[in-house]
């Protein structure tokens, strides 16, 4: 039996080459090895006040990005998280044996707190055990995350070992982080420094068109070229080469590699070839991206059929939680 795997997607706009390489392209590779999970996290976005019209066009944009990049609704359950209810109620159960210091201390909820002063709402201070409810929900033994996640991944072990002790049961795993390791690629900004991120602005989106994209590459940051033939390269001149290694052949990194080393290359040349690098690479994902954003029906019968396996795995283990606690099965 594949272990089941389980990994929550903010909708928070467009996808970026930095996202696609970071996770998307690794979610893809995984759907043939695990029992994969994928929910655009639409709950835990009240925690930002934002519009009705906003969630939608979001939820949507997000699952025909994430279709477009080759997750397979027939080998992946992807679903909205406001489709299966059960999650709530094992938001409750949890919230009830979880301490208010404990909350307080996770690093996430004091820096929300602080970037966002005037509302320091409940669902900032439960965002971890709503996230364990996501996680426990459906029993999950690994939950892909970044480092920034970790404290709520501890939150969401301690969650499920407190469950258990209480009722005298083992009936929750306790969820490991799984990290990509080698197999994420840390894609930098246009800005000459960082990663690629969309506060920082320095963003190649996957559904930039050629001209966005030259437009952007053409921007980048450069210095005044090389002094000493076979120099070590800055950061911003790095940050180019590291793209041109990600998108484009071989023989055309080491061209450039050449250039750099005997002090000739023209940075012009570098940036045309990277765009047109780039626009090639994304460009299938792009037409995918549209293919799938025109058809709203279509979208929106792939969330239910999503939505109806999720609350399957969901119901199950909701009356099995009833059942623990000594509540009646519904």
């Amino acid at each position: 039996m594949k272990e089941t795997v389980l990994s929550g997607i903010r909708p928070t706009g467009n996808l970026h080459l930095g996202n696609y390489f970071g996770a998307v392209k690794n979610f893809v590779r995984m759907q043939d090895e695990y029992n994969c999970y994928f929910f655009i996290a639409d709950w835990h976005s009240l925690t930002t006040c934002p519009k009705p019209e906003n969630i939608v066009a979001s939820t949507e944009t997000i699952l025909a990005e994430y279709l477009a990049c080759g997750l397979d609704p027939e080998k992946v359950t992807i679903y909205m998280q406001s489709d299966v209810k059960e999650v709530l109620e094992l938001y409750l159960y949890l919230n009830m044996n979880t301490y208010l210091g404990e909350l307080e201390r996770v690093t996430t909820f004091k820096e929300k707190a602080r970037k966002q002063p005037d509302n320091v709402n409940a669902g900032l201070l439960t965002y971890p055990t709503l996230m364990a409810a996501d996680i426990l929900i459906h029993r999950a033994l690994k939950v892909p995350v970044g480092k920034d996640q970790e404290q709520n991944m501890e939150m969401a072990r301690k969650c499920a070992r407190r469950f258990n002790n209480i009722y005298g049961v083992d009936f929750f795993p306790e969820p490991q982080s799984f990290y990509f390791s080698k197999e994420a690629v840390k894609v930098p900004g246009l800005d000459g420094t960082g990663k690629m991120g969309k506060s920082e602005g320095n963003c190649i989106y996957l559904k930039d068109d050629a001209a966005t994209v030259k437009k952007k590459v053409m921007k980048a940051v450069t210095d005044s070229g090389p002094t000493a033939p076979n120099s070590e390269k800055p950061e911003v001149i790095q940050n180019l080469f590291t793209l041109l290694n990600i998108v484009s052949r071989p023989d055309t990194v080491q061209y450039f590699e050449e250039k750099w080393n005997d002090c000739s290359i023209r940075y012009g040349d570098l940036k045309k070839q990277l765009a047109a690098d780039i626009v090639s690479y994304t460009e299938p994902i792009r037409e995918r991206i549209l293919e799938f954003s025109s058809d709203r029906s279509r979208l929106q019968a792939i969330a239910a059929a999503g939505a109806e396996k999720a609350r399957e795995s969901a119901r199950k283990t909701i009356s099995e939680v009833r059942h623990i606690i000594g509540f009646r099965d519904l």
